[in-house]
């Protein structure tokens, strides 16, 4: 079964980062929830940074700032992901260029959508 990271997990239902969890759940993948100050989210494990992930993530998925996804590039280009989310609101053009010049190829689009589910699936309580 196919991994992902999700960078920016949350335990707000009422965010992409805690729906993008269930959803990758309900698609049966293996997920890995990233967040610096949780410990579990949907009953998961939380990994503290991207470093910690387990190795091989299939896909890494931004749902955090670009301000802050910048910062994570080196990171994540370290753990060699086969796809590279931007969801909306993560995405921005110096983060784009930078991810390229790691050699990512960022994929721009919600990646629950992705995977035939949407956000609106899944409930804010």
């Amino acid at each position: 079964m196919p991994s992902i990271a999700i960078v920016g997990a949350s335990k707000n239902r009422k965010k992409y980062g805690n729906k993008a969890v269930r959803a990758f759940v309900q698609g049966g993948w293996t997920v890995y929830p990233v967040n610096p100050t949780e410990d579990e989210i949907e009953g998961l494990t939380v990994y503290r940074g991207i470093a910690d992930l387990p190795d091989p993530v299939d896909r890494i998925s931004l749902y955090v700032s670009p301000d802050i996804g910048i910062g994570l590039l080196d990171e994540i280009a370290a753990k060699k992901p086969a796809e590279f989310f931007l969801n909306p609101g993560s995405e921005s053009p110096a983060l784009m260029e930078a991810a390229r010049e790691r050699g990512l190829e960022p994929i721009q689009a919600c990646s629950i959508v992705n995977i035939g589910l949407r956000p609106d699936m899944f409930s804010d309580v």
